[in-house]
């Protein structure tokens, strides 16, 4: 098709579709706008620099950076089984890894306190044998926010993965390495820049945990209270408080976006 016929096919757009497209499109923006137009820019540095919001926004980022950290570790060798290895229900472990983005996060937060708490299937074991219990924890904090970003992660990967051509990795075996060698020589750098926009993706995730940590490990200052649950706390006694948090997880978010630009802003 000729380009300026291309190009006359987007611009003539149906009155019937534009109309309620720039609805949505008003629709997922009105709220923002209406958090930058009422944030309390006059009071906002007081509010950012009280001793409360520093220790929501340390524990977030220690707390996501972890909960990214522990996704690389195990979710990285799982989009490589889902992309490249082939065994019987492949199928339902994939819909098992990606059940949490579905999965209400409170109804996730419940299931890991049956899974990971003092009486919990695991965590029993896990309290009589070694001491440990995650629950009302810092470790319940990454628990929880691995839980729900991992699988953004590993969608990412193994969508890399696919994509990647795996005749390299086959003359690597050629060659005399070993699969884990092809692995780490070859497939990793080929898909690195998979693996940096889903751990980035699992970053902003697990900052923006909001139902799954306050089930898990509750809302205690310092320990467990992160960025999302000191925005519903403050909400209830100081909404201006509430705001500038609020501004803050946006301003990220805008930030992971803009690190993304190449991947999904970029029209083809």
């Amino acid at each position: 098709m000729p380009e300026a016929v291309k190009r006359g096919v987007r611009a003539g757009v149906p009155f019937a579709l534009l109309l309620p497209a720039l609805l949505g499109l008003a629709f997922l923006l009105l709220p923002l706008v209406a958090l930058v137009v009422r944030a309390p820019w006059h009071h906002l540095p007081e509010q950012l620099t009280s001793d409360a919001v520093w220790q929501a926004l340390r524990l977030s980022l220690v707390c996501a950076t972890a909960a990214t950290a522990v996704s690389l570790v195990v979710g990285v060798p799982l989009a490589w089984l889902l992309a490249r290895a082939d065994f019987p229900g492949r199928g339902l472990v994939r819909a098992l890894v990606t059940l949490p983005l579905v999965l209400p996060p409170v109804v996730g937060g419940v299931a890991l306190l049956l899974a990971l708490g003092r009486n919990g299937v695991v965590g029993q074991w896990l309290d009589a044998w070694f001491g440990v219990t995650l629950p009302f924890t810092t470790a319940g904090v990454v628990v929880a926010e691995t839980f729900v970003a991992m699988p953004f992660l590993v969608i990412s990967v193994e969508g890399t993965l696919r994509a990647a051509d795996p005749r390299y990795e086959e003359a690597a075996a050629t060659l005399g390495a070993s699969r884990f060698t092809a692995f780490r020589r070859v497939t990793l750098p080929m898909v690195a820049p998979g693996i940096a926009a889903g751990a980035v993706l699992a970053w902003a995730r697990a900052l923006g945990e909001f139902g799954a940590t306050i089930t898990f490990a509750g809302n205690f200052p310092g320990r467990t209270q992160t960025m999302p649950l000191a925005v519903y706390l403050a909400l209830q006694s100081d909404p201006e408080a509430a705001i500038a948090l609020s501004l803050v997880l946006l301003v990220v978010s805008v930030a992971v976006l803009a690190g993304l630009r190449d991947r999904w802003m970029t029209a083809p």
